[in-house]
């Protein structure tokens, strides 16, 4: 009778996911209007070039995140490792966050977040709005041991976003991130796109791109932009140069940009299906998050600067190289939630970083079609 309790408890819960997701929209794929930024984009365009951003703020939660919570939650639910009652955790810098505590809420869990206590104070406003808790650490490298702690003193389940990322998510559709992207280009001038930009992140929206673009047979090219003191490009370089895949020798610092740089290389990173890794300087993802905010007349976050330098970077060579075609990259979340810090002047200054040298190099792109020198 018991079993047959708890099984009826994750049978209801699975739908309720599910209903949650049937309830929702896809988010948006929009064109970006390079024409309007300069004399370079508007004959990008006549060429036959575009830049496409795949809107993941539009989700309830407001990020690319929300995928990967459902998918997680699922996950766990058919593993068996979640059941009524039963206190969920997570290692996380805040967007995941966010969208796993409104899904433990969903399903009536407490839910605890570990993170830095650097994370911004937006984002820890928005997961205690959906009703969970933040726990804080010094040092990033240490929210992966500190949430598999609290998840066994508590009896609970550590759902590990940066190990279970690339095995919780369906890469070969099931309306993921990738299916999305083509099914929306299928009417464009060029529906299958040269390269997509991914941030690092946990691994796993890469991989699920990278797998989907093989499993399709498509001839799209993925690169996976990295910001500075992060452990995956050095990582992956290594991996080119030398074919051996050796994550455990790389380390990195504490990364600025929220939610894709990391202190080590992610278990959910699969280097096999990434093409190119573009190394960005947090005051070029910075930048770019400022420029990209008011030529689309709200504000992004500095991941979405991130991807934008990557994207704007191989546009710019498939142009030069006269070829046709499209990047897709994503906005990954929303700018509001970076107000106290990639927004505020002060506390970019407090960061020693200076933009307005990558203000110059965005304005030379967007007139050239390259970076300066």
């Amino acid at each position: 009778m018991v079993e047959q309790t708890a099984r009826a408890w994750a049978d209801n819960a699975v739908r309720l996911i599910e209903a949650d997701a049937r309830r929702s929209a896809d988010t948006h794929l929009l064109r970006f209007p390079l024409a309007a930024c300069g004399a370079w984009g508007a004959r990008a365009e006549r060429s036959g070039a575009a830049l496409y951003l795949k809107d993941e703020t539009t989700h309830v939660t407001g990020s690319l995140k929300h995928r990967l919570a459902r998918s997680l939650f699922l996950y766990a639910l058919c593993n068996g490792w979640i059941g009524e009652g039963t206190t969920v955790t997570e290692a996380s810098s805040g967007s995941t966050a966010v969208s796993e505590a409104y899904f433990a809420r969903l399903l009536g869990l407490d839910f605890i977040a570990v993170m830095p206590r650097s994370t911004s104070r937006e984002k820890i406003r928005l997961i205690e709005r959906q009703g969970g808790v933040c726990h804080f650490v010094d040092r990033a490298d240490q929210v992966y041991a500190e949430a598999a702690r609290l998840a066994r003193e508590r009896g609970g389940c550590y759902l590990d976003q940066f190990t279970n990322a690339e095995r919780a998510t369906d890469w070969r559709g099931n309306n993921n991130i990738a299916e999305s992207i083509f099914t929306q280009l299928e009417l464009e001038e060029q529906p299958v796109p040269e390269w997509i930009v991914v941030g690092a992140g946990t691994g796993g929206t890469s991989a699920t791109i990278g797998r989907f673009i093989r499993y399709k047979r498509h001839a799209t090219k993925l690169c996976v932009v990295d910001p500075e003191r992060s452990a995956f490009a050095p990582a992956y370089l290594s991996y080119r140069e030398s074919g051996f895949w050796s994550p455990e020798a790389f380390a990195g610092g504490p990364s600025r940009i929220e939610g894709i740089g990391r202190p080590r290389v992610e278990p959910s990173f699969v280097p096999g299906v990434v093409n190119r890794m573009i190394s960005v300087p947090d005051a070029g993802s910075i930048a770019a998050a400022r420029w990209a905010s008011q030529a689309l007349g709200r504000k992004v976050g500095a991941s979405t600067g991130t991807n934008l330098w990557g994207a704007l970077t191989v546009l710019g060579e498939m142009v030069r190289a006269g070829s046709r075609g499209s990047v897709v990259t994503l906005i990954a979340d929303n700018g509001d939630r970076y107000l106290d810090t990639y927004f505020d002047d002060a506390w970019v200054a407090e960061q020693g970083v200076e933009l307005e040298p990558h203000r110059q190099a965005l304005r030379h792109f967007f007139a050239e079609g390259s970076w300066p020198g």
